[in-house]
């Protein structure tokens, strides 16, 4: 060890004063360093070996091929003469028979090629060898390939899968595997341990660790996430997320990330949810899925503010597909849909989760806000077979505004063809939007159906309401713009 010394220099031009305060100040150094040694923590960190043993053989790697066609270039077909072509053009004869006798060309035959496809995760969710893993992992797989935690590789059939909640379902031909035992995540909260166990970038049986950063985040898809800060890499996708039990409480799905790796941000799939759609798979083959057409958006504070309603949660219809289950049951855009067959909807993301796991042919009741007031509903689920929308508006010819007003909007009469193709009536059309309404985010071509719970029939009236409007309170419009349909809460300008 290299020691630290005090040079004869050093010594000689400051004398033993120097010396004194130096010895002084490591006194002082040492006496701070007791003083703030850091104390044992007050709850021992958790040790994982007993729970990665127990669970570690039920983890397996998923390899995956696929079979590409290759494509043609200088020397990579079955044409001799294609590298003179590529220099000579595609006219290149070879030399060989008389002139005026044109030689056969020979037909270049198509190839394909198998190349690995990709590297993920999965486990055993029952003792004969079927498998729980991601739909991203396995899909436009030609072969799927298994290796256990011993070794043993086995090649994998598809049962199932479903692209709308990620999760997919494989079997391989073995008995008296290690399945996890199914945990319940809705008992999981924030701040609890968890752990990963998958392949991440190829490495099997890589065990990460950290905490529940957030349950039920929804990022805009079909199903309400729990967050994590265990590093999840790719390759880690369709491996277990555990509790401190050992039991599987999601499928680790996702990242968030700038740079493609791990930021501290991984969501998993809830198990019971991954369940649910397992069960269907299993049974056969496919999902089936309820549908009552409505397209829906979130209830902000600011909205709920302006139509009454006591507490920001629902789901804020934005348009009805026409002549669809909803359209039937008398839903309108600008309803809140607050409950499903009894469930309540607490985030708008609740509801298409809610009416998916609603068997089709169900006569559902829902519980609908409707101009300051509940209103119940009956409608039949139908089933969910292809993504639909409703139409899109045809604007039409503009006219010049008839009035300003303090919310700064210009508006003009609908025409009545628009009216028709949008299955509207009435409504007032937005030709200019300024101050107010344009720090609300409302342009031109809107149109508003309805000011405070009140329904617009045209521009004049829309003006009358707005004249009455309390200049000091926020105004709530339901705003109709393509095929969608949403309140606006329009602040008061400031002055």
């Amino acid at each position: 060890m290299k020691a630290i010394t005090v040079s004869n220099l050093f010594f000689r031009r400051f004398g033993a004063a120097a010396l004194v305060a130096f010895m002084a100040v490591t006194a002082a150094g040492t006496q701070v360093q007791a003083q703030t040694q850091v104390a044992p923590p007050a709850v021992a960190l958790p040790d994982f070996t007993g729970i990665v043993e127990k669970v570690e053989p039920a983890v397996v790697n998923i390899r995956t091929t696929a079979t590409v066609p290759v494509r043609g270039g200088p020397g990579g077909g079955n044409d001799p003469y294609e590298l003179f072509r590529w220099f000579f053009g595609p006219d290149f004869q070879p030399p060989g028979p008389a002139p005026g006798q044109r030689r056969k060309q020979p037909q270049p035959q198509p190839e394909e090629r198998t190349i690995p496809r990709g590297v993920g995760s999965g486990f055993f969710i029952s003792a004969d060898g079927y498998i729980l893993t991601n739909n991203h992992v396995i899909s436009d797989a030609t072969d799927i390939y298994v290796t256990l935690t011993d070794g043993r590789e086995f090649k994998a059939k598809v049962i199932g899968s479903d692209d709308r909640t990620d999760v997919a379902l494989i079997k391989i031909d073995a008995k008296d595997m290690t399945p996890l035992t199914i945990g319940d995540p809705k008992t999981l909260k924030k701040g609890q341990w968890v752990l990963a166990i998958g392949s991440p970038f190829g490495l099997d049986s890589t065990v990460t660790a950290g905490i529940v950063s957030a349950i039920g985040r929804d990022t805009g898809e079909y199903l309400p996430f729990i967050q994590t800060d265990v590093a999840v890499n790719p390759g880690n996708s369709g491996g277990p997320l555990l509790n401190l039990q050992g039991e599987a409480v999601g499928i680790n799905s996702q990242i968030i990330s700038r740079s493609g790796g791990f930021m501290g941000i991984s969501l998993a799939i809830p198990i019971d949810e991954a369940m649910r759609v397992v069960d269907q798979l299993r049974a056969t083959g496919k999902v089936t899925r309820g549908r009552i057409g409505v397209q829906i958006g979130e209830v902000g504070k600011d909205v709920a503010d302006a139509i009454g309603l006591p507490r920001a949660e629902g789901a804020l219809v934005s348009s009805v597909e026409a002549e669809g289950p909803a359209e039937s049951a008398g839903v309108q855009p600008g309803d809140v849909i607050l409950k499903f067959n009894g469930e309540p909807i607490k985030r708008w993301s609740d509801l298409p989760r809610i009416v998916g796991e609603t068997k089709p042919g169900t006569s559902a009741k829902m519980d609908v806000w409707r101009k300051g007031r509940n209103v119940t509903l009956s409608v039949k689920v139908a089933e969910l077979k292809s993504d639909r929308s409703a139409a899109t508006a045809d604007e039409g010819k503009q006219a010049e505004p008839t009035a300003e007003n303090h919310l700064g909007l210009g508006v003009v009469d609908v025409p009545s063809d628009t009216q028709r193709k949008l299955r509207i009536k009435g409504g007032a059309q937005v030709r200019v939007a300024e101050g107010a309404a344009a720090q609300a985010g409302l342009q031109e071509g809107d149109i508003v159906l309805a000011v405070n719970d009140t329904d617009v029939t045209d521009a004049a009236q829309f003006n009358k309401l707005v004249s009455r409007l309390d200049k000091k309170k926020a105004a709530g419009l339901l705003v109709r713009r393509g095929d969608q349909t949403q309140w606006v809460a329009v602040q008061p300008a400031s002055k």
